[in-house]
């Protein structure tokens, strides 16, 4: 990557497709040019492959938390769903009852699980568990940052989603997001959870209650640099 700042939606951006884009996020975690290093060797047609190409292609690769496995068997319930169904459409049937974008990822992850039995640790890092508590349950911070590249359009996120309102859209909370949103008042929790997420969203809703979430590279890039 020759990019002054790598990042993985410019990745997910070469290929424009909602299923590269889900694991360029959800892989999104530790050191950015590991993260790019990964990304970038992985041969992404292997979505539209049978279970066993997609092992051969995969044979030898892990990241962090996630064994050979655990990477073999992400990919194989990709392929299945990808063959199912659009992801756009999966999460549409849940988030619509309440335009709720959480009820909108549980019920992706719910799919994920039911389309393949296998489970670790490594494997439920990467994909989440579905959980119907706010306070203390995990920020689902990969999970927003990929409804925002898939629901906005701008120079940052692609927007190749239709049927979901950005003014619905949650921060995707991480530490950095986390501490400014802290340091400019806009959030009064102390813990890093999904409650947080929604307060530090309800805050910038009064800035713009139509896209909240557009000032969401500015706060992690103030945070990134210690600007703030």
């Amino acid at each position: 990557m020759s990019e002054v700042r790598p990042d993985p939606i410019l990745i997910a951006k070469k290929y424009q497709d909602e299923y590269v884009s889900l694991v360029c996020a959800l892989f999104a975690y530790g050191k950015v040019n590991n993260i790019i290093k990964l990304l970038c060797s992985f041969d992404m047609s292997i979505l539209d492959k049978d279970e066993t190409v997609i092992r051969g292609k995969l044979e030898d690769f892990y990241y962090r938390f996630q064994s050979n496995e655990d990477i073999v068997q992400f990919f194989i319930t990709l392929s299945r769903l990808k063959k199912e169904k659009s992801l756009e459409e999966l999460f549409y049937q849940a988030y619509q009852k309440n335009s709720d974008v959480v009820e909108g990822i549980h019920a992706l992850i719910q799919k994920f699980y039911e389309m393949n039995a296998y489970t670790s640790r490594g494997y439920q890092f990467l994909i989440g568990k579905v959980s119907t508590k706010r306070k203390g349950s995990g920020a689902l911070k990969r999970w927003n940052m990929y409804l925002r590249w898939m629901v906005r359009k701008d120079h940052i996120d692609m927007g190749l989603w239709k049927s979901v309102n950005k003014k619905d859209l949650l921060l995707p909370l991480d530490t950095h997001t986390f501490n400014v949103g802290h340091k400019l008042g806009l959030l009064k929790r102390k813990t890093y959870d999904l409650e947080a997420a929604y307060e530090l969203t309800q805050s910038l809703r009064k800035f713009d209650a139509n896209d909240p979430i557009k000032y969401d590279f500015a706060l992690y890039r103030l945070g990134q640099e210690k600007m703030v």
